[in-house]
């Protein structure tokens, strides 16, 4: 087993016992500083209705914030039907809150580790999917919709989020898991209007191996792109650029990159930069603008402490002014 496959599940599991991270923390922590949370794939919602921030991840826990600086949680927003192909107790990954016509949408992975789908190359696959759930208010409870299922079950897919065309139709955009295919890819399927479940078929954007940055070594020790998408997020430059940054590895570093749609459309075609966006053993990141129009690149550390995989969230500058996403210093939220 190769060791950047053994951080790659240190950073979806983080530091958490399997069972505490879908069941409500016995106490709720007050003025948490962020630098101080234990979070992958942070996703920040500023939410003008509350005048408040709401940052979600991996394990399915939510945390609010008045200032970006202390927060208070962590809270379960997400209410599972137990007799879905989820089970009763699912895995949560990557969570990301989306409002759309007056609603809250909250994309997320769901995994049911009791179920498998198929074994590729001896490893047995769980049961994994992109799913959307739907609140009135920012901080849930967050419920089923319509659809029980938004993609086919016999594929695992992660890191789903939303994007609206300029066709004006909602788009899901997910990684199809390379456990599976052996060459990850970035994928999407169009929403129904009311994002309830998914329309026709899904369409390849681009594959892990596109990539120009990413590495790893085959079986014989030669050099050649890595085989793991992670983390698509999308943004439009204030020239009408359509991009997208999505996270690999360099080795056993996790490292994050940015693509660009040629035609300015999901359909692409996707040309990616030859070069990482932030620095190394950053990734998994997503672009939001603060109460006060600041807009911050939030993602997650990587780094091994004793043995353990530990991921906190941090907050970078961004720029969007020119035809290219540009990536600033930290940034430090005041109290």
């Amino acid at each position: 087993m190769k060791t950047y496959w053994l951080t790659f599940l240190g950073c979806l599991f983080v530091s958490l016992p399997l069972k505490a991270q879908n069941n409500q923390p016995k106490q709720i922590r007050t003025n948490v500083p962020l630098d101080s949370i234990r979070l992958s794939d942070p996703a920040i919602l500023a939410d003008r209705q509350t005048n408040m921030y709401y940052m979600t991840g991996t394990g399915g826990m939510l945390w609010k914030s008045k200032n970006l600086n202390l927060w208070d949680g962590p809270y379960k927003v997400a209410q599972t039907d137990p007799n879905s192909w989820m089970g009763p107790n699912p895995m949560i990954w990557a969570a990301e809150i989306h409002p759309y016509k007056n609603k809250y949408y909250y994309f997320a992975t769901f995994t049911n580790r009791a179920v498998m789908i198929d074994t590729v190359k001896g490893r047995a696959i769980e049961r994994r999917a992109c799913h959307v759930l739907v609140s009135n208010k920012p901080d849930g409870p967050y419920v089923p919709m319509q659809d029980a299922t938004y993609l086919p079950a016999n594929m695992p897919t992660l890191d789903g989020t939303l994007w609206v065309d300029k066709n004006g139709k909602p788009y899901l955009v997910y990684c199809y898991e390379w456990l599976q295919n052996l060459n990850g890819t970035i994928e999407t399927i169009e929403l129904k209007p009311d994002l309830s479940g998914t329309v026709g078929k899904a369409k390849v954007l681009f594959r892990a191996s596109d990539s120009p940055w990413s590495r790893e070594k085959d079986e014989v020790g030669n050099d050649k792109p890595n085989k793991v998408t992670d983390g698509p997020y999308l943004f439009q430059t204030k020239t009408g650029r359509l991009g997208m940054i999505w996270t690999s590895w360099i080795y056993d570093v996790y490292t994050q990159g940015v693509a660009y749609s040629k035609s300015g459309t999901l359909d692409g075609p996707w040309i990616q930069e030859k070069e990482p966006i932030t620095p190394p053993n950053y990734g998994h990141g997503m672009l939001f603008r603060t109460l006060d129009g600041k807009l911050l690149l939030s993602m997650h550390s990587h780094k091994s402490v004793n043995g353990r995989t530990v991921r906190v969230p941090h907050l970078f500058e961004a720029d969007l002014s020119g035809d290219k996403l540009v990536i600033g210093k930290p940034y430090l939220p005041a109290d």
